[in-house]
């Protein structure tokens, strides 16, 4: 038992758990209440997380959106938080900034003003929360620091703020300063200012969203804790710090989950939504991340509340999380008041949980119970202490304005880990009161909400389509987007890829033309990429046209196959990558930092518009450059598989137009035609021939 001069909370909490007489938990309004619930979110972002979503066939689309965001439906979540983009990769992808130089400014850009605009449109009481993950280059002068200049750094955010208003009608209530990653209390301090300044003094201020090391410096520095709202921590393991408890400062757990999201990370989910306040007095718990909706494949895939990675066959899957979210969000909203760790908070007798909430008119209550066991609630992060749960009966007893209640609304979630036949978020017959007390039996793996509140509904669609592999031969030639839009199945990993045009011809244009400040190590490769495909994908066609401009432009361009590792880990993964440098130079390598090369030459390169094509077949790769053959070589080991990607050879713009992936049979179909074979072989390539 840990000791009450090293952790006061936790006394606290044993307190509660002793003075509890034969299993009676006193549900009591009138004993000292604890703190205001701010809401249970998601994150969309940290980064490209809902990359594929934007591209889903509208109707199916909408109905995701309503299982997120739509009011007493499914998750009905309070809060939706987003990257603000920086051009860096941020976990899964990379997103656009608004501002790739300091000269531009644009907010057609990236797909979050679109996701939180659905989400109004669903729950117009929902509140947004913005957060960087990284910055442009210039943002640092030069520096990793994007403090340098806190004005222009402040300037930078509020401006995209402020276009959320302008362009969009969309109010940013929260703001963050730098993911996970330092903060500057002079940032901070001008950022409240710059807010203030354009008119936003009502959008608050979450810091650091890191770890609770803050609160030190807010204790010592008067303006600092005057323009933090609330201490954001991510991952804090249901516990906050002794001194950010002492604090009396709001608490969030500002990012949190991040697990895979089949039983056991509903599980986790379930565990935390109610020990973050048990343990740790947070009164916000946001998901990381909102929805999977990226590439098999990618890191931490499926890690989202659900999951929809296929817009080609419109397949989604409301995932379990779902429902744990809904034992919450449909019976609690912003502004309710938690009841106090002694009076409807705290420890079950015999392992579990239960947090009880009332209504600001102090009208409606709602209690939610959960006792998921250790083995099935464990989070990928932190570690998880040992803990049993075993079988109880618990007495609930209401007291002053609730004590005359006779009975109450029950929804109930069973998990069942032996035959994997879960039965989540269902409405069960009222709960009877007796002279304000009723018995409840609580298994392990349950959570029981009983809440005053008739609200709640198990929202529920016609089954999504049947899953398809992704569409192979595939095409596009970007004619059918709009002006700055990302491709919808390119999915960058370093730099900004957007539509532009000329005369009558769109295409895409790779736009980071500096060292951004980053977020993750993979951008220091300074070769900025976009997959796609198939993580599986063995032996197949890609083909690109691309152009560099005579102006900021790359040093070179790439065209990659079996790509198998995305997101900040890429450049310790493997694939197969083509790049023709403007010098005339060219390489093959099996990875993208190119320690690895196993063919270099030389061609020719005229200004103008040229066509990469790069084959796979086994464990020979073939290349060409303006349909002419290069190289015809073999390599051994890695890589076995991955997706498609372009890309290039260092920051700087470069154009991409009519993208193509084919089978195996057009990559030879090709390959003989690009190298002028016509005779026919029983394998094609089985050696090199001779090349022009």
């Amino acid at each position: 038992m840990m000791a009450c001069g090293i952790h006061r909370l936790l006394c606290v909490l044993v307190s509660a758990h002793l003075a509890l007489s034969d299993n009676v938990l006193n549900i009591d309004p009138t004993g000292q209440l604890g703190r205001i619930f701010e809401g249970i979110g998601g994150i969309s972002g940290g980064g490209a997380t809902s990359k594929l979503l934007v591209n889903y066939p509208p109707d199916l689309q909408s109905q995701i959106l309503d299982y997120l965001f739509k009011p007493n439906f499914g998750a009905s979540l309070h809060i939706l938080k987003v990257e603000i983009g920086g051009d860096i990769q941020s976990t899964d992808g990379s997103e656009p900034s608004h501002m790739h130089y300091s000269w531009d400014e644009n907010y057609q850009r990236g797909y979050e003003w679109w996701l939180m605009t659905e989400a109004k449109k669903r729950n117009p009481d929902i509140k947004l929360y913005a957060l960087p993950w990284g910055f442009p280059g210039w943002i640092g002068e030069g520096s990793q620091n994007p403090y340098v200049n806190p004005n222009k750094t402040s300037d930078y955010i509020v401006r995209w703020i402020n276009a959320a208003k302008v362009y969009y009608n969309l109010t940013i209530d929260y703001v963050g300063i730098w993911n996970e990653r330092g903060y500057s209390k002079d940032y901070i301090k001008t950022l409240r200012k710059t807010l203030d300044t354009w008119g936003f003094n009502k959008c608050l201020i979450i810091a650091s969203d890191n770890g609770w090391d803050i609160v030190h410096d807010m204790k010592s520095d008067k303006e600092l804790d005057a323009a933090v709202h609330a201490v954001g921590c991510h991952y804090p393991g249901t516990w906050a710090s002794q001194e950010a408890y002492d604090s009396g400062r709001l608490l969030w757990a500002s990012e949190d989950y991040s697990t895979y999201n089949d039983a056991v990370g509903a599980g986790c989910w379930s565990r935390i939504l109610n020990q973050n306040y048990v343990n740790g007095l947070m009164t916000s718990t946001i998901a990381w991340d909102l929805i999977a909706s990226y590439y098999e494949g990618l890191p931490y895939f499926r890690d989202g509340l659900m999951s929809a990675y296929q817009p080609w066959s419109g397949k989604y899957t409301v995932e379990l999380p779902i429902w744990a979210t809904a034992h919450t969000t449909q019976f609690v909203n912003i502004g309710w008041k938690y009841l106090g760790h002694k009076n409807g908070v705290g420890h079950l007798p015999h392992g579990g949980s239960y947090v009880s909430l009332m209504s600001p008119d102090q009208n409606d209550l709602t209690i939610i119970f959960e006792t998921i066991s250790h083995d099935h609630s464990y989070c990928i992060r932190p570690g998880l202490p040992w803990y049993s749960v075993d079988p109880q009966d618990v007495t609930i007893t209401l007291k002053g304005q609730f004590a005359n209640i006779t009975q109450m609304n029950v929804w109930f979630s069973r998990y069942d880990f032996s035959k994997q036949n879960h039965s989540m978020f269902n409405k069960l017959e009222p709960l009877k009161f007796v002279n304000g007390s009723a018995k409840l039996h609580l298994d392990p793996d349950v959570m029981f909400t009983l809440t005053t509140m008739n609200t709640g509904v198990k929202g529920a669609y016609p089954d999504s389509p049947p899953a398809k592999p992704f569409p192979v031969p595939y095409s596009d030639d970007f004619e059918s987007y709009s002006l700055y839009q990302e491709p919808y199945d390119l999915a960058p990993q370093s730099g900004s890829f957007e539509v532009l045009s000329e005369g009558n011809n769109k295409f895409i244009r790779q736009m980071v033309t500096q060292y951004p400040v980053l977020w993750c190590n993979v951008d220091q490769i300074k070769r900025p990429n976009a997959l796609i495909g198939n993580v599986s994908w063995t032996d197949y066609l890609v083909e690109v046209d691309y152009r560099i401009p005579a102006v900021n432009g790359t040093t070179g361009a790439m065209v990659a196959t079996r790509i198998d590792t995305g997101g900040c880990d890429m450049g310790d993964g493997h694939g197969l990558f083509f790049i023709v440098r403007q010098d005339g130079s060219f390489i093959l390598s099996t990875d993208i930092k190119t320690h690895n090369v196993i063919y270099r030459g030389n061609v020719t390169v005229q200004p103008g518009w040229h066509k990469l094509s790069i084959f796979v077949q086994g464990h020979i790769v073939l290349g060409a450059f303006d349909q002419k053959g290069l190289f015809n070589t073999t390599y051994s080991g890695n890589p076995n598989h991955g997706f498609a990607g372009i890309g290039t050879d260092s920051y700087g713009l470069a154009d991409f137009d009519n993208f193509y992936i084919g089978t195996k049979e057009e990559g030879i179909a090709k390959m003989r035609e690009y190298f002028k074979i016509h005779k026919p072989r029983p394998l094609l390539f089985v050696k090199t021939f001779q090349m022009n």
